[in-house]
């Protein structure tokens, strides 16, 4: 089941969205204003984000430009009654997948979200050096053989898989894998990257995985 998250300051209309894609199977959360629609949108387990422009404390546009500079993959349907094409482009061009205007047809509104979650869907396995990690089982294999990681060290380990290839700043390993409401330090991170090193590492002390970006942090490669 996949996890969507309604930014959305009419709480009536959140609350009718939240009940037609709970019917449908889907999991909600919501938030009603935009500081905590940012927070919520940055979670680790959210597969779709569909957000509100007029936002008190942070208006959509904000949210989805906070939301791209740290995470640039995540679905994001834009769902307001600013309808002008003017609005759309801005809206498109900062990073939305879909935007679709108030009032708006729930059957409509279930497609797109069903055709975004769709097109999102992630790859299940991944495999680097000899580490498989299994995202639907939540499981590492090396050399066949299962790695035990606690549950923390798979949300580290999956943030860096989803942004392979990306020099990622301790700041944003925290928001990704612990979330923002994350209160400890960020030297947390290290102490938990060399735990995945002696995990899925050859050779933890020569890391060809998780490779230190110096001055800036880490970065994930196969």
């Amino acid at each position: 089941m996949s996890l969507i998250a309604i930014v959305e300051d009419d709480r009536a209309i959140a609350a009718g969205l939240a009940m037609n894609l709970r019917h449908e199977g889907h999991h909600v959360r919501l938030a009603h204003d935009g500081p905590s629609g940012l927070a919520l949108a940055l979670e680790p387990d959210v597969d779709l984000v569909v957000l509100d422009l007029m936002l008190p404390g942070m208006n959509g546009y904000e949210v989805l430009q906070q939301l791209r500079s740290r995470l640039a993959a995540r679905p994001v349907l834009i769902l307001s009654a600013k309808g002008a094409e003017a609005d759309k482009v801005v809206g498109l061009d900062l990073g939305a997948d879909d935007y679709l205007a108030k009032p708006f047809g729930l059957p409509e509104l279930l497609a797109r979200v069903k055709a975004l979650l769709r097109r999102a869907q992630p790859v299940k396995t991944i495999s680097f050096g000899s580490c498989t990690l299994d995202l639907d089982a939540q499981l590492v294999r090396k050399n066949g053989t299962p790695v035990e990681l606690t549950a923390q060290e798979l949300r580290l380990l999956r943030a860096f898989v989803e942004h392979e290839g990306r020099a990622l700043s301790r700041e944003q390993l925290v928001d990704f894998a612990w979330g923002l409401s994350y209160e400890g330090t960020l030297r947390t991170v290290d102490t938990f990257v060399r735990q995945l090193r002696v995990k899925v590492e050859d050779d933890p002390d020569e890391p060809r995985h998780l490779v230190t970006v110096r001055g800036h942090g880490y970065r994930f490669e196969r």
